[in-house]
């Protein structure tokens, strides 16, 4: 790309190439328009690189560990199972490289172009790329798609060096610790802190209110919360973490519950306390893009700000920062460029935690259904009397749906369980062609399988509950 003074013409542009950015970018040239990619450090953005992928690597690995250390009660005596750590990170970089070199193919494939760099907006049609030797370029453009993400909270007297990590820094430790403290029982938060007790570390967590997981459903919680018990995991509620001293061999955190000073020395500790949405410093007052309170730009139903001919996209935007979100929001925004008349639709948004032990929930609680104004009820099914869930020996955790209680409409679905995050697709499904209850209960799941627990909820929800 030649340098200079003068400004180069563009058509559809991109800010940012993490699962919304890259998804638009792709869908767009699907769509036939000319795309070009602007990202300051990688392709794949912090899902691919440093968040959603490598976290989850991490925690299967450690899964597949604790199985092996701990599967007497099916007859497997291991007496040799070690851990590499240095190997299990190598596998996490290696899954990371192939996804993104997969999104890097891709764009070679629809010939999108990526100018490395960060992006200023100048106006609603020109922006200015810096890169990192300085260097400078004037752009217009047609369309503008913002997709820049967010980046970790840093909270005072805990600053991201050292010792004190974000998620990114949890991500590349180059060895297991014995003693882990993590400030923050989100769902990162509670993520890290299972997938370390897993490989061996003891955890403490300190969380500011008065629960872990708070986006979700305190009967769910409960049951991570009990396999939090079974790995060792110590959790402090209602703690406000005060400061973290640091030495050259581990920190030292200070924190407060009900109003008596406690602390705790650890090799390490991370803080997952939220995210920030990444639109400071680029520029967009100047192009007249409104920003809220928070950072966040408001947008129309086709992901579309105050301008017509800018977008935004996943965590800049309000609603759960989700990289399926994300994308999702891309592939409207790409359509609406192009004139199709797509518009967000949420009727089911599927989120999940990946802890041991994990959560899926998608569509409306049981609460939110009544707050809407339905006259709904639930119908619940244990694990625990699933055929594949006993021989899997993952026998904790349920199945609830929550539906109309004279149509038998699906509104939503909660589970806490093995798989969760793969069955809650089917009741995604089921809820956007509003499907009912006896629908699903009327479809044929293999046995043994823990999908049949989907069909037996269903069977209680309309008053034949076969197997239980």
């Amino acid at each position: 790309m030649v340098v200079g003074d003068f400004a180069i013409d563009l058509d559809t542009v991109v800010v940012g190439a993490g699962p919304g950015g890259y998804v638009a970018a792709i869908h767009a040239a699907e769509l036939g328009q000319k795309v070009t990619v602007i990202e300051r450090e990688y392709i794949g953005g912090v899902c691919l690189n440093v968040g959603c992928i490598p976290s989850k690597a991490l925690i299967e690995a450690a899964h597949h560990y604790q199985h092996a250390m701990d599967s007497q009660e099916m007859g497997l005596q291991v007496t040799a199972a070690k851990l590499d750590f240095d190997k299990t990170i190598e596998w996490k970089n290696n899954v990371v490289a192939r996804l993104t070199g997969g999104v890097a193919s891709l764009f070679k494939k629809h010939k999108i172009d990526v100018i490395w760099g960060n992006a200023y907006l100048k106006d609603s049609h020109s922006l200015r790329v810096i890169s990192d030797d300085d260097k400078a370029q004037t752009y217009t453009f047609n369309n503008l798609i913002i997709a820049t993400g967010s980046h970790p909270i840093e909270i005072p007297n805990f600053k991201f060096e050292g010792r004190v990590l974000d998620s990114t820094g949890a991500l590349n430790l180059t060895e297991v610790p014995k003693e882990l403290v993590v400030v923050g029982g989100g769902y990162i938060g509670s993520e890290l802190a299972s997938a370390y007790a897993n490989l061996g570390s003891h955890v403490t967590i300190l969380e500011g209110g008065d629960m872990i997981l708070a986006n979700y459903e305190k009967d769910l919680v409960k049951v991570v919360e009990h396999h939090f018990s079974e790995q060792g995991v110590d959790i402090y509620t209602n703690a406000i973490a005060k400061n973290a001293e640091q030495t050259d061999k581990d920190v030292t955190v200070t924190f407060e519950v009900d109003g008596e000073e406690k602390k705790i020395t650890a090799d390490y500790v991370i803080v997952s306390v939220g995210r920030r949405p990444n639109t400071s410093n680029m520029g967009l007052e100047q192009a007249g893009v409104s920003v809220d309170e928070r950072g966040l730009i408001p947008v129309d139903a086709q992901s579309r700000s105050n301008i017509p001919n800018i977008y935004a996209i996943g965590d800049v935007t309000k609603g759960y920062a989700l990289a399926h979100k994300a994308s999702y929001e891309g592939k409207v925004a790409a359509e609406a460029i192009s004139g199709k008349p797509t518009v967000i639709d949420y009727h089911a948004m599927p989120a999940v935690c990946y802890t041991d032990t994990s959560i899926a929930t998608t569509g409306l609680t049981l609460a939110e259904a009544k707050e809407k104004g339905f006259d709904a009820k639930k119908a619940q099914f244990p694990f625990a009397a699933n055929g594949r869930a006993i021989s899997m020996g993952e026998t904790d955790g349920f199945i609830r749906l929550v539906f109309e209680k004279e149509t038998g409409v699906l509104l939503g679905a909660q589970m806490v369980g093995s798989n969760a995050s793969d069955l809650i697709s089917e009741l995604t499904l089921a809820i956007e062609c509003g499907s009912t209850v006896e629908d699903v209960a009327l479809t044929i799941h293999p046995h043994p399988s823990l999908s049949e627990a989907v069909m037996d909820t269903a069977d209680v929800a309309i008053g034949f509950p076969t197997n239980i």
